[in-house]
Protein backbone atom coordinates (compact mmCIF):
# COMPACT_ATOMS: atom_id res chain seq x y z
CA UNK A 1 0.00 0.00 0.00
CA UNK A 2 1.12 3.29 -0.81
CA UNK A 3 0.13 6.54 0.77
CA UNK A 4 1.03 9.51 -0.35
CA UNK A 5 0.07 13.71 0.37
CA UNK A 6 -0.67 16.58 -2.26
CA UNK A 7 -0.82 20.01 -2.20
CA UNK A 8 -3.93 21.27 -4.58
CA UNK A 9 -1.74 23.80 -6.84
CA UNK A 10 -4.75 24.77 -8.81
CA UNK A 11 -6.26 27.86 -7.38
CA UNK A 12 -9.85 27.09 -8.21
CA UNK A 13 -9.42 23.46 -6.71
CA UNK A 14 -10.44 20.00 -7.72
CA UNK A 15 -13.77 20.70 -9.91
CA UNK A 16 -15.67 18.79 -12.39
CA UNK A 17 -13.41 18.96 -15.26
CA UNK A 18 -9.89 17.78 -13.46
CA UNK A 19 -12.12 15.24 -11.57
CA UNK A 20 -12.76 13.38 -14.90
CA UNK A 21 -9.43 12.94 -15.68
CA UNK A 22 -8.70 12.01 -12.39
CA UNK A 23 -11.30 8.99 -12.46
CA UNK A 24 -10.46 7.92 -15.89
CA UNK A 25 -6.86 8.03 -14.58
CA UNK A 26 -7.56 6.06 -11.52
CA UNK A 27 -9.87 3.81 -13.36
CA UNK A 28 -6.94 2.52 -15.95
CA UNK A 29 -5.47 0.34 -13.31
CA UNK A 30 -5.74 -2.51 -11.15
CA UNK A 31 -5.17 -0.83 -7.74
CA UNK A 32 -7.58 0.23 -5.71
CA UNK A 33 -7.01 4.10 -5.56
CA UNK A 34 -8.74 6.49 -2.64
CA UNK A 35 -8.57 10.10 -2.02
CA UNK A 36 -8.40 11.55 1.67
CA UNK A 37 -9.28 14.43 2.60
CA UNK A 38 -9.97 15.19 6.62
CA UNK A 39 -11.24 12.22 8.02
CA UNK A 40 -13.52 11.52 4.89
CA UNK A 41 -11.89 8.66 2.89
CA UNK A 42 -13.64 8.13 -0.63
CA UNK A 43 -12.66 5.40 -3.52
CA UNK A 44 -11.67 7.09 -6.99
CA UNK A 45 -14.41 5.81 -9.04
CA UNK A 46 -16.80 8.64 -8.80
CA UNK A 47 -17.92 12.14 -9.68
CA UNK A 48 -20.44 12.54 -6.61
CA UNK A 49 -17.59 10.57 -4.75
CA UNK A 50 -14.70 13.33 -5.14
CA UNK A 51 -17.19 16.52 -5.31
CA UNK A 52 -18.72 15.39 -2.14
CA UNK A 53 -14.90 16.22 -0.35
CA UNK A 54 -15.43 19.93 -1.67
CA UNK A 55 -11.38 20.40 -2.76
CA UNK A 56 -10.11 23.97 -2.86
CA UNK A 57 -7.04 25.12 -3.54
CA UNK A 58 -4.04 25.26 -1.31
CA UNK A 59 -5.88 21.66 0.47
CA UNK A 60 -3.85 18.92 1.25
CA UNK A 61 -5.19 15.51 0.43
CA UNK A 62 -3.73 12.24 0.44
CA UNK A 63 -4.08 9.69 -1.86
CA UNK A 64 -4.23 5.69 -1.12
CA UNK A 65 -3.12 3.41 -3.62
CA UNK A 66 -3.39 -0.59 -2.73
CA UNK A 67 -2.62 -3.19 -5.41
CA UNK A 68 -0.65 -5.15 -8.19
CA UNK A 69 0.22 -2.03 -10.21
CA UNK A 70 0.06 0.57 -7.53
CA UNK A 71 3.77 2.30 -8.36
CA UNK A 72 2.71 2.71 -11.55
CA UNK A 73 0.02 4.08 -10.36
CA UNK A 74 1.52 6.15 -7.78
CA UNK A 75 3.64 7.89 -10.61
CA UNK A 76 0.57 8.41 -12.72
CA UNK A 77 -1.21 10.17 -9.91
CA UNK A 78 1.47 11.94 -8.36
CA UNK A 79 2.16 13.35 -12.38
CA UNK A 80 -1.42 14.21 -12.46
CA UNK A 81 -0.68 16.48 -8.94
CA UNK A 82 2.03 17.95 -9.80
CA UNK A 83 2.18 18.87 -14.21
CA UNK A 84 -1.42 18.00 -14.94
CA UNK A 85 -4.01 19.48 -12.30
CA UNK A 86 -2.64 23.26 -12.45
CA UNK A 87 -3.45 23.36 -16.44
CA UNK A 88 -7.35 22.24 -16.13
Amino acid sequence: MITKDHIILAPQGLHARPATTLIRLAKSFKSIISLKKGDKTIKLNSMLNILSLTINGGEIITIIIDGEDENEAETAISQFFTEQLKDL
